[in-house]
């Protein structure tokens, strides 16, 4: 039997579309030199402009991707070893990226006494040479817990779930499993806890796996999150498409032989199983209309196909999890089901279609929203809560719009609008707006400390703006024939520096810089340390992404109102009782000497700061000391800002934050530091 890819114009017309409404602390690891400067609201060129290409992915085939995790698992005893991780942490490797200048970044999720550890994940950067250069964490806590012995019987924990599921509308509701033992560690210090996963249906039909941690001591609830990432869309009418398909003797399928083997299925109404396959003896897909079932499946087809190959051909990624292998789609989920979902357990997205099963949900910016909580879910592994919901959330509307723009469909221009060809509010307006998300009545144009309490989909208004700020610059302008306006919340203008750049910033910080926990505030932090790595530290494009995030409340503007600053946010270990560590800034662009009221920022995690001594060494050595030993100071952490006369010395060069822990058993490292010039 012969099998061949056929390529065939398929026509579908379709009217209205929704698009989806289910979907980021780092090292910053390089010096950064925070300058002064307004800048201006003109839109920019699309363009990746003079990009350091030695810090780009290089595109891995499957077997060279799975040769690294094989070498870093067989390395993780001695990787655990040199991170100072306790005897009973085991580290399990999960992804790995490799640069074109050979610098790997490889994820880690941990365990502790063989339990899974929850916000423990970590990137380790190691150099062409196999230096550690780096480690990100998503807890900072030592991992020490009292006992693993729960108080409580996991029965409880089951039920304490199975309410909180009902209690949002969950239908058929059901332990997926026995509650598990965890340790969780993502928000503060580390508690056994168990996991339970209540399945069943949401109030609106969707599939639950509704995540429940319950303290294992008190049976308090420490945090809950939605397994299933959910979106609103509809069919857009996208004409004539390319679909790669299968044949197989005198039937096509919708298999993409091309794109990892990706398929298309038709669930029929049905909420459960994969569905049928969609085969025909012909290559032409759909009417255009409801009346053929394969219209909804051609669009899915061919919005799975654009964004493949928008992650291939934009960051040299290989499907979801970057190991050739595709996922699947499954079309006419349930009965008038206004929704799509991504599913990580099926590997798979699923679209409904819409009320009165009228209009599917199954545009080009909803595939590719759906597929990006993949790419989530296999590198950051944002948590769908919280400010990291938010985060995910925006993660796959900025991919979504993404893909929108680099299919080039000229049926469905591209735009930063979600959900603009369906009138889901009845009045004809669009679903998201990312120029100035409130439009919507829900979405957070800027960042407040209540953010992390909305909705993921409406707390993901913050990055959303940020990335329409970085991307095309505040004020008005008409761009593909629409109209923005994107104000900033401290009224200064932001120039964008195109969305391809902006792009490649967002795919880095997402890949190489977030985990579990990171919220917007470390979000800033790691965009800043990509763009970096990128651009430069000077470069116009570093300078942009503060801006941008000033503009949305995240952060300031360079300099901030209280001078220059000069910043590292990179992680450094600090041996316990061992020789000094140093972590350096490089002053640029000063004149003259430092001032006599030099600030110094310092942020150090320990566990006992009496055994640590802290100078300042300026450029040409002299040692300006902040902090003496002290064997009473019992207190953790060093948290303070030294104010130092170093008018003698010259402002610019290489100045040094030098910490050494002269005494045993406490253990931390340098979280970052900063020098300020007033």
């Amino acid at each position: 039997m012969s099998s061949s890819s056929s390529h065939r114009r398929t026509s579908h017309t379709t009217q209205r579309r929704v698009a989806a409404v289910a979907l980021v602390g780092v090292s910053a690891l390089l010096a950064a030199a925070v300058q002064s400067g307004a800048a201006s609201a003109a839109p920019q060129k699309s363009s990746l402009g003079k990009i350091n290409r030695g810090s780009l992915a290089v595109q891995l085939t499957p077997s060279q991707r799975a040769e690294l995790i094989r070498d870093a698992d067989a390395a993780k005893a001695a990787t655990a070893k040199d991170l100072g991780l306790g005897a009973d942490e085991k580290l399990v490797a999960r992804d790995v990226i490799k640069d074109a200048d050979g610098t790997v970044h490889t994820r880690y999720e941990r365990t502790y006494a063989g339990l899974p550890v929850l916000g423990g994940d970590l990137v380790v950067d190691t150099t062409k040479a196999g230096r550690t250069e780096r480690v990100i964490k998503a807890t900072r806590a030592s991992l020490k817990v009292a006992s693993l012995t729960p108080a409580i019987a996991a029965s409880k924990a089951e039920k304490q779930a199975l309410s909180l599921a009902k209690a949002d509308g969950s239908k058929k509701t059901d332990a997926d499993r026995a509650p598990r033992k965890v340790i969780w560690a993502a928000d503060g210090k580390p508690t056994l806890a168990y996991e339970t996963v209540v399945g069943g249906f949401q109030d609106d039909g969707t599939p639950n796996q509704l995540h429940v941690i319950t303290d294992a001591a008190t049976g308090k609830k420490l945090y809950e999150y939605q397994g299933i990432e959910t979106g609103i869309g509809n069919t857009q009418y996208s004409g004539q498409v390319t679909l790669t398909t299968t044949q197989s003797g005198s039937n096509y399928t919708l298999t993409d032989g091309a794109r990892g083997g990706h398929k298309t299925y038709n669930l029929n109404r049905g909420t459960s199983g994969t569905g049928t396959l969609f085969s025909q003896t012909s290559d032409t897909w759909g009417n255009g209309t409801t009346s053929n079932a394969a219209t909804a499946g051609a669009d899915a087809h061919y919005g799975a196909a654009e964004t493949w190959d928008f992650y291939k051909n934009t960051f040299g990624r290989s499907g979801i999890k970057n190991n050739g292998v595709g996922a699947y789609s499954r079309v006419h989920y349930g009965n008038a089901y206004i929704n799509a979902f991504w599913d990580d357990s099926c590997f798979c997205m699923t679209y409904g279609d819409g009320a009165g099963n009228a209009d599917p949900l199954t545009a080009i910016d909803v595939a590719g929203h759906e597929m990006s909580h993949g790419v989530t879910s296999n590198t950051a592994g944002l948590n769908y809560s919280g400010e990291s919901g938010g985060l995910n959330e925006a993660t796959s509307d900025i991919f979504g719009t993404g893909v929108e723009f680099y299919a080039g469909n000229s049926s469905d221009v591209g735009d930063y609008l979600i959900g603009e060809k369906i009138d889901i509010n009845g009045d004809g307006t669009p679903l998201r707006y990312m120029d100035k998300p409130s439009k919507d009545g829900g979405s957070a144009d800027n960042w407040s400390s209540s953010v992390g309490g909305l909705d993921v989909h409406y707390s993901s208004g913050v990055a959303n703006h940020f990335f329409y700020l970085l991307s095309e610059g505040s004020g008005a302008k008409v761009i593909n024939g629409v109209s923005y306006n994107s104000p900033t919340a401290d009224g200064l203008p932001v120039t964008g520096i195109g969305r391809d750049k902006a792009l490649q910033i967002w795919y880095r910080a997402l890949t190489t810089k977030f985990t579990s926990t990171t919220n917007y505030a470390a979000a800033r932090t790691g965009t800043l340390a990509a763009a970096g790595e990128l651009y430069g530290t000077t470069s116009a494009e570093y300078t942009a992404v503060q801006n941008a995030w000033a503009a949305v409340k995240v952060g300031s503007r360079p300099g901030g109102g209280t001078g220059t600053s000069f910043e590292n946010t990179g992680d450094v270990s600090i041996p316990d009782n061992g020789a000094a560590v140093t972590s350096s800034v490089t002053v640029t662009g000063r004149t003259g000497n430092a001032p006599s009221n030099l600030l110094v920022d310092v942020d150090i995690v320990h566990t006992w700061r009496g055994d640590l001594v802290v100078d300042l060494l300026a450029p040409d050595g002299t040692v300006y000391p902040l902090k003496p030993f002290s064997s009473s100071d019992s207190a953790d952490n060093v948290q303070e800002t030294y104010t130092v006369n170093a008018s003698s010395e010259v402002a610019n060069g290489t100045w040094k934050l030098r910490v050494q822990d002269k005494a045993a058993q406490d253990t931390g490292y340098i979280n970052s530091w900063k020098l300020t010039f007033p």
